[in-house]
Formats: structure tokens, C-alpha cells, sequence
């Protein structure tokens, strides 16, 4: 008897100091077990327009001093890419070291991809341009994966990362979806050398240079803040779970509030299974989703995943003002995430991705701001909302979540 009592205390102590932790304490442990890096004294700038982004990112770029290194999804041949080349071999005349790397099916699938003879044209500038596992037969070998990362890191005292890649689009918006929405991030501190670190791994993998030494891994790196950051590497072969065990921990450790944006929104069992656990807690799950997409089929899927979740009680907004290329979550008001990564199989279990986790209230709240603004040009999926849709489009929707694992 005595022996089941001190049993039945025990557990109850760990259930009250369970309680007692915050989602983003609990999330901290989670990860520093899973042996990521968690690093103090960054400083975090969100980049909320295609606008913001490249003035900020060129403006870098103008005062690097050694080495400027680019690792994109990909180059759209356009005028901001055009200009971003022009700058970066100006900057090779001045002695700097410049390469970029994109991924070769995310070039050819763009619907404006850097050609043969440009790519060569701008090796010719002196900026070592590299393609990432280039598309030969049997081209089926080549569809996955990608690299669909999105990093540069500038003389290892700054760097980028986030959702953009390199086009118009990001400023101008197109004309059948209107203005295109992202989110990216100016980052500074010793979160810089762990972007650094994907980059130099990537590199070494596409063309065998290896980059190593305090000119490319500054050890002082100081920031204007004090930021906590952790950088979800999902590398294909090293870490294949990381970014969807970060989204299912997320979501299973949430306490009160998860804000979540996200463009191909046809997420995985795991996380798809996190989601439903954290409605049915009493988590106020509110998920903005774009009611147009810039690929076939990925709205009906995403709006019929969406509409599921909303029947079972969370709060599912349809976006009006154009498209929402955003992957970000909020947790609770004191944690979140910003990142390359969708919510679907080819990032969740295929792709090269990255995303940040920011332990910081003050950037958490500017994100749950930009959420509460974006809801201005958005409405609320109401219920039977799926009534209302044609045969056509439910048909889409009912195929397009059939298709999950391969979305």
C-alpha cells in the first residue's frame, strides 16, 4: 500500500511539472535532444515584401567585403534576377568571392529558367554559378529530391533565408492571382554559421569544393539583439523527419493558440494527426489558406483538408488578396517558426529544406500581427461551406487529398 502511494505521488509530480512547462520550453528540450543547436545573441529583422527583401539583401550584397554565397530553389530569369547577377559580378571585380547554387528541376520547372548559354554567361562573369543535380536520362531519377532551400550568407556576418526565391513576381504579383505574398528574414549572430554550415554541405556535395576556416566561419559574430534561434535542417539522407517531427511537436506540445499560414496546405499523417490532437485539447487552431494557388489542383486539396479540420473545430480563413506563399506558425504567443518548408509530402518527406525556430515573443508577435492583418482580406470557412462548391471542385479536392503522399 505504502509503495502505491509513493508511486501515485511520483506520477503526479510529473503530470503537474509537465503542466507547469511552456510549449516553448518544452519544444527547446525536444529539440536540444534531438541534438539541435540552439544558439543565444541573434538578432532577428522580418522581410514581409518581395520589396523589403531584395532592397535589404542588395544592399548587403553592395557592402561585402570577402565572400557572398546563394543557395536557391530558383533564379527566374527576370529583371530582379538580371540585376542581382549585374551586382554580384561588380562585386567579383572588387575581389570578392561570389557562388550560387540553385536546384535544377526548380529551374526548368519555372516557367522563365535560366538557359544553357545565360548559365554559362554568367560563370563567365566570374560568379561560380552551379546547377544542383542537373536533369539527365533517365529524367524520372531526377524529380526527387530537390533542393528547395532558400540561404545566402554574406562575409558569415549576415545572412537570409525564408520563403522567396529570386523573381518579379515577389514585387509585382502575377495577373491571374494577383499580389504574391512570402515572408523572409535578415538574420545576424551565430545563427549565421549554422545556415553557413547547410550551404557549405550543399556546395560540397554539387561540385566536391570544400569551404572551411575563420574567413568564411567568423568566430565573434555579434548581433544588435538577443535572440534565441534554432536553425530544422531536413536533409534528405542525414535528418528525413526533421521538419515534420518540428511542425507534429509543435502542434502536440501547444497549449492555448496556434496561428499557422501555409501555401500547398495537404499535410502528412503525422501532422495531419498533430493537428486534430491539438483541436480536440481545446488549442484555438486558426489556419489562413489562399483561396487561389499558383498550381493546379493544390487549392481544391488544401480548401478540402482545411474544411475537415474546420468541421472539427478550428478557425480556417480563406485568403482574398491575392496568394500566400507564407510558411509560418505561431505557438502560444511565445514561439515560432519561419521557413522554406510546406506543409506537404515533397517538403514534409522529400526535399532539402530549412526552417528557423525563433524563441522570441516579440518576433512571434509581429508574425500574430501580420496574421491578424492578413484576416482583413480574408473569410472564415463557414460551415458546410463544401456544399457550395461545384461537383467539379469537391471532385478535385476528394482526388487531390487521395494524393497526399505525393503532393
Amino acid at each position: 500500500m505504502k509503495r502505491h502511494l509513493i508511486l501515485f505521488l511520483l506520477l503526479t509530480h510529473c503530470v503537474f511539472v509537465m503542466k507547469a512547462q511552456t510549449s516553448d520550453s518544452l519544444m527547446a528540450a525536444h529539440l536540444r535532444a534531438r541534438g539541435v543547436n540552439i544558439c543565444d545573441g541573434n538578432s532577428v529583422e522580418l522581410l514581409t515584401t518581395g520589396h523589403d527583401k531584395f532592397e535589404d539583401m542588395f544592399e548587403a550584397v553592395r557592402n561585402a567585403k570577402s565572400f557572398i554565397h546563394l543557395e536557391y530553389f530558383n533564379f527566374r530569369n527576370d529583371s530582379i534576377a538580371g540585376l542581382l547577377f549585374h551586382l554580384l559580378a561588380q562585386k567579383v571585380k572588387e575581389g570578392v568571392e561570389v557562388r550560387a547554387l540553385y536546384d535544377a528541376f526548380g529551374n526548368s520547372s519555372n516557367n522563365q529558367p535560366i538557359k544553357s548559354h545565360m548559365h554559362d554567361s554568367i560563370n563567365g562573369l566570374g560568379i561560380k554559378l552551379v546547377k544542383f543535380d542537373p536533369i539527365r536520362f533517365p529524367w524520372v531519377n531526377h524529380i526527387i529530391p530537390r533542393d528547395h532551400r532558400k540561404i545566402v550568407v554574406i562575409d558569415g556576418k549576415i545572412a537570409y533565408t525564408g520563403g522567396m526565391n529570386v523573381a518579379d513576381y515577389y514585387i509585382e504579383g502575377i495577373p491571374e492571382i494577383g499580389d504574391w505574398h512570402d515572408m523572409h528574414m535578415h538574420l545576424e549572430g551565430p545563427v549565421v554559421n549554422e545556415l553557413h554550415n547547410i550551404f557549405c554541405r550543399m556546395w560540397y556535395m554539387a561540385t566536391k569544393e570544400f569551404i572551411s576556416g575563420a574567413k568564411y566561419f567568423p568566430v565573434d559574430n555579434p548581433s544588435k539583439d538577443n535572440q534565441r534561434l534554432a536553425i530544422i535542417d531536413r536533409h534528405t539522407r542525414k535528418t528525413p523527419d526533421a521538419i515534420r517531427d518540428l511542425f507534429a511537436t509543435m502542434l502536440n506540445t501547444a497549449q492555448h493558440k496556434v496561428l499557422l499560414i501555409n501555401p500547398y496546405f495537404v499535410p502528412t499523417h503525422r501532422v495531419r494527426k498533430a493537428l486534430k490532437n491539438a483541436i480536440d485539447r481545446g488549442v484555438d487552431v486558426q489556419i489562413l489558406l489562399s483561396a487561389k494557388s499558383d498550381i493546379p489542383l493544390t487549392p481544391e486539396a488544401s480548401h478540402y483538408v482545411g474544411n475537415n479540420l474546420s468541421k472539427r473545430g478550428a478557425k480556417v480563413y480563406l485568403f482574398h488578396g491575392g496568394f500566400h506563399h507564407t510558411k509560418i506558425m505561431m505557438v502560444d504567443d511565445l514561439y515560432c517558426t519561419v521557413g522554406s518548408s510546406n506543409m506537404d509530402a515533397r517538403s514534409l518527406r522529400c526535399d532539402y529544406e530549412v526552417n528557423t525556430v525563433i524563441f522570441s515573443k516579440k518576433t512571434t508577435k509581429e508574425l500574430t500581427d501580420l496574421f491578424n492583418e492578413q484576416l482583413k482580406s480574408s473569410t472564415l470557412m463557414e460551415k458546410g461551406y463544401w456544399g457550395t462548391r461545384s461537383t467539379g471542385k469537391k471532385f478535385q479536392g476528394w482526388f487531390g487529398n487521395l494524393l497526399t503522399p505525393f503532393l
